[in-house]
């Protein structure tokens, strides 16, 4: 059956079930998008991790990048008590 042959209600039903399976698409891709910028005091700000974004001063960056081999180290040691959010 076509859009073209649908009953007005039928038609309804599967505009609706378009829009809600292209909604939930735009979601998951919003989800996966991360994006960085600067904030208006100047600190990095990343988008897209979570509802809120991360933010720090370059400094505060550097500090944490540094850390990076310590933070994996942990997340590895502690993945049995960590939780995943997808």
């Amino acid at each position: 059956m076509t859009i073209h042959t649908m009953t007005p209600e039928q038609e309804l039903v599967y505009l609706r079930e378009q829009n809600a399976k292209y909604k939930a698409q735009a979601e998951r891709q919003a989800k996966a998008r991360i994006s960085i910028k600067v904030s208006d005091k100047g600190g990095v700000s990343v988008y897209g991790l979570g509802r809120f974004p991360v933010t720090l001063y370059r400094s505060q960056w550097e500090r944490l990048l540094a850390m990076t081999p310590d933070i994996v180290d942990f997340i590895e040691t502690n993945a049995h008590l960590l939780a995943s959010k997808e």
